[in-house]
C-alpha cells in the first residue's frame, strides 16, 4: 500500500452520456492497469461488467478499481449518470475525498450533472471539472465554464484552454506553465510546444484570471500579484490546491477522452488538487448510546472504523465495500456492527478492479475495501473495534416512486422469487418489496422504469426466476387541508379486566416539503405519567404511517397531542393508542384531506422544428411548462409532469421527434393530484 499521502480516493460522477466511464476506461489504460481500452458503445468496457450495461451502454452500478499514476496510489469509483440509479452517487460520494465531474462540451451542465454536484455539495467533497467531448460540433469551453459558474454557485477556474474546436481540436494550452500540450491524430501521447501565436493573448487574460484566483485563497500570492512579480507555478499550483480543498473553486480541464486527449494531464491534476485522506477532516461520530462525540483521525494506529457503503451479491454471498476511516482491518478479526451491536468475523478482504478481485491481507486507514463473511451489515453501518465502539453517520436513502406488481410464472417458483428479492433489497436501499394486505399481491418499488425494469431482467440472469410484471403503480402520499380537532374516549371490557383511553388530537396542514411534524402540546398540570404520554405520542406515530382516508403516509402536517385523561385504576397502554388512533382519524375527517402524487421534474432537449409537438404533448399529460430555452443549437423545455402520466413518455417522444430528442427526468416533489 502507498503512504497515506501518495493515496487519492476519488469519484468520476456526471450526467448520463457525458463519457465518464470513456474517461475511466483511459485512466485505466494509462496507468498501465489495462493494456486494451474497451468502448462503452462495444460494451466492452472493463468498468460496465454488468451484462445489462454491456447491452445498453450505461453505467448502472457503482464500480471500483485501484490503479497508480506518478506514485500514487488511486482508489477510483466510476458512477452511474442515470437518475434511477442515483443512490449509486450518493453513497460513493459518501465515502469519497475528491471528486471529478465530467460535462459534455456541448450538453454543458445538464439535469443529472447539477444533481450529482448538490450532493458532492453536501458532502463537502473537493471537485474538478473535466469538459469532455471538445471534438464534438457545437462544443464550447467558454459557455460551459460559464454555465458551471452560474447553475451551480461555483468558482471555475480554467487551468487549460482547448486548442482548436470541433473537429480541428487538437490539444490545449497548460496556463499553469504556459506550454500548448497537443496530440496528433493517431498518437496517445502529447507533445510540449509553445502557445500558439494566435492564442498568446487569450491565454495571458485566462492565466490572469487564474491567478487572481489563486491569490482570492493565498496571502502570498496576492501580494506577489499586487506588486506585478512572477510566480513560481509550484507555488501557483500550491494555492489553487489549497482552494481546491476548501471548496473555494473548482480547477477546470477539458479534452476529448474518446480521441485519447486531455487525459494524462486530468491524472496529474488528480493528484495536484484533490486531497489525501490526510487532508480530509478527521471523521466525527457518536459513541452509541449516549450521543457523545469522537474523532476518528485517518491513522493505522487510532481504532478501528469503518463504513459500509454498499452491498452486491457475489455468487448468492453477501460482500460489503467499505471505507475504513482509521485503524486496520485484518481477514479472521472480529468487528462491531454499532446499528445492531453485534459482532462480526471478517472472512477475507479484496481489493476490487470492476468485477474481478485480488485477496489482501490488511486494509490500513484511507483505503477502500471490499469484505466476505459480513452476514448482518447492511449499507450505512459502521464497523469498529469492539473495545472503541462508534457510530458514524448513516447514508440517507430514497424514497422509491414508482410500482409494480410481480408474480412467479409458476407457484412452485413462489420461494425463489422471494428469496432472489430479498438479496436485490439487500443490495439497493431504493429498491423495496411488499406484500398488499388488499390485494395479496408483491409489490416491488423502486426510482422509475429503468430501474425496475433492470432488475427484473437480473432476476431472470442472476436467480434463474422467471416473474411476470404488472402495470406500474404510482406511490402516492396523504395530507390534510386545514386545521381538524378530533376526540376520542376508548372504554370496553376486555378479559374481565376494563381497558380504558381518552385523547384529543389536532391536525394541521404545512407547506410542501414540510415532513411530519409530531408535538406534544399536553398542559404542564396536572403532570401525567410518562408511560401514558410515550404511549399516546407512540400511537401519533403509527396513526400517521397510513392517513385517514386512502390508507397512504401522510406528510406535510402537523400533529399534535392536545390532551390525554387519565382516569384512576383505568388507563392502559392498549386503551391510550385506540383512542389516540380513533382521535386522530375524526381530526382529519374534520380537516379533509387530499391524495399527493409525485410530480417529476421533466427535461426535453429538442430540434426547434419538433419544439411545439413536444409542448402539446406534455400539456396533454397534465404538464406545467416551466421553462423553454437553448442549449447547444437545441431547445431545452422544462416540465413539471405526473409521473403517472409518464408511462411510456420515452417510446412516445422519440416518435414525436424522429428519434432526435432527449429527454431526462428525476422526483421533484409529491403535489395535489391533477384530473
Amino acid at each position: 500500500m502507498a503512504k497515506l499521502d501518495h493515496v487519492r480516493n476519488i469519484g468520476i460522477v456526471a450526467h448520463i452520456d457525458a463519457g465518464k466511464t470513456t474517461v475511466t476506461e483511459r485512466f485505466l489504460y494509462y496507468s498501465g492497469r489495462i493494456h486494451r481500452m474497451g468502448e462503452v458503445h462495444d460494451g466492452e468496457a472493463q468498468m460496465d461488467w454488468m451484462p445489462q450495461e454491456q447491452e445498453r451502454g450505461i453505467t448502472i452500478t457503482a464500480a471500483a478499481t485501484t490503479l497508480e499514476w506518478r506514485g500514487f496510489e488511486l482508489h477510483l469509483i466510476d458512477t452511474p449518470g442515470h437518475v434511477d440509479f442515483t443512490i449509486e452517487v450518493e453513497r460513493s460520494l459518501r465515502v469519497l475525498d475528491g471528486v471529478v465531474v465530467v460535462f459534455c462540451g456541448v450538453g454543458g451542465v445538464e439535469p443529472q450533472s447539477e444533481t450529482v454536484w448538490h450532493q458532492a455539495e453536501k458532502f463537502r467533497v473537493p471537485r474538478m471539472a473535466f469538459i469532455n467531448k471538445m471534438d464534438r460540433v457545437g462544443a464550447n469551453f467558454g459557455d460551459v465554464v460559464e454555465q458551471i459558474e452560474k447553475r451551480l454557485g461555483a468558482r471555475p477556474v480554467p487551468l487549460q484552454l482547448p486548442i482548436g474546436a470541433e473537429d480541428c481540436f487538437s490539444g490545449v494550452v497548460d496556463l499553469l506553465r504556459m506550454k500548448a500540450l497537443t496530440w496528433t491524430t493517431g498518437s496517445e501521447q502529447f507533445e510540449e510546444r509553445p502557445v500558439p501565436d494566435a492564442m498568446l493573448d487569450e491565454a495571458m487574460r485566462a492565466r490572469e484570471q487564474m491567478i487572481e484566483a489563486a491569490a482570492d485563497v493565498d496571502d502570498e500570492v496576492a501580494e506577489l500579484f499586487v506588486e506585478g512579480q512572477a510566480i513560481d507555478p509550484k507555488q501557483l499550483q500550491q494555492a489553487l490546491r489549497k482552494g481546491c480543498l476548501a471548496n473555494r473553486l473548482v480547477p477546470v480541464f477539458c479534452g476529448a477522452a474518446l480521441r485519447n486527449k486531455g487525459i494524462q494531464p486530468l491524472m496529474d491534476g488528480v493528484v495536484d488538487y484533490l486531497p489525501s485522506p490526510l487532508e480530509v477532516p478527521p471523521m466525527v461520530g457518536t459513541v452509541p448510546g449516549s450521543g457523545q462525540k469522537l474523532l476518528r483521525r485517518a491513522h493505522d494506529k487510532d481504532p478501528l472504523s469503518a463504513l459500509v457503503f454498499k452491498i452486491q451479491m457475489d455468487q448468492g454471498r453477501k460482500m460489503c465495500f467499505l471505507r475504513v476511516y482509521s485503524g486496520v482491518m485484518q481477514p479472521g478479526v472480529e468487528v462491531l456492527n454499532t446499528r445492531l451491536n453485534k459482532k462480526e468475523k471478517v472472512a477475507r478482504l479484496l481489493q476490487i478492479h470492476a468485477n474481478r478481485r485480488e485477496r489482501i491481507q490488511r486494509a490500513g486507514a484511507g483505503t477502500i475495501v471490499a469484505a466476505m463473511g459480513l452476514k448482518l451489515s447492511g449499507t450505512g453501518d459502521t464497523l469498529c473495534d469492539p473495545a472503541e465502539p462508534i457510530m458514524l453517520e448513516r447514508i440517507d436513502s430514497y424514497e422509491p416512486v414508482i410500482s409494480r406488481a410481480i408474480e412467479p410464472r409458476t407457484t412452485a417458483e413462489k420461494d425463489r422469487l422471494d428469496f432472489a428479492l430479498a438479496k436485490v433489497v439487500d443490495e439497493d436501499p431504493t429498491f423495496r418489496v411488499r406484500e398488499d394486505e388488499e390485494t395479496g399481491q408483491t409489490l416491488i418499488s423502486g426510482m422509475g422504469e429503468l430501474h425496475l425494469e433492470i432488475i427484473v431482467d437480473r432476476l431472470v440472469r442472476e436467480y434463474n426466476v422467471e416473474a411476470r410484471v404488472g402495470k406500474p403503480q404510482v406511490v402516492y402520499r396523504e395530507t390534510v387541508n386545514g386545521v381538524g380537532i378530533g376526540e376520542a374516549t376508548f372504554e370496553r371490557k376486555l378479559d374481565e379486566e376494563m381497558v380504558y383511553g381518552h385523547a384529543r388530537i389536532q391536525v394541521e396542514p404545512l407547506a410542501r416539503g414540510g415532513g411530519v411534524v409530531f408535538d406534544n402540546c399536553l398542559p404542564a398540570e396536572p403532570v401525567l405519567p410518562p408511560l401514558l404520554v410515550q404511549t399516546a405520542m407512540e400511537g401519533l406515530r403509527d396513526s400517521a404511517t397510513s392517513g385517514a382516508d386512502s390508507g397512504y403516509p401522510l406528510v406535510d402536517v402537523k400533529l399534535s397531542l392536545v390532551a390525554v385523561t387519565p382516569r384512576e385504576g383505568l388507563s392502559s397502554v392498549v386503551g391510550y393508542k385506540v383512542a389516540v388512533g380513533e382521535a386522530f382519524r375524526r381530526a382529519c375527517r374534520e380537516a379533509g384531506s387530499s391524495l399527493l402524487e409525485p410530480i417529476m421534474d421533466v427535461e426535453v432537449i429538442v430540434p426547434e422544428e419538433f419544439m411545439g409537438d413536444v409542448i402539446g404533448d406534455l400539456n396533454s399529460r397534465n404538464g406545467q411548462i416551466e421553462e423553454v430555452g437553448f442549449r447547444g443549437g437545441k431547445r431545452v423545455v422544462g416540465a413539471l409532469v405526473p409521473m403517472r402520466q409518464l408511462f411510456g413518455y420515452s417510446t412516445k417522444v422519440r416518435s414525436l421527434t424522429q428519434g432526435r430528442a432527449n429527454f431526462s427526468m428525476q422526483f421533484s416533489k409529491f403535489d395535489v393530484a391533477g384530473g
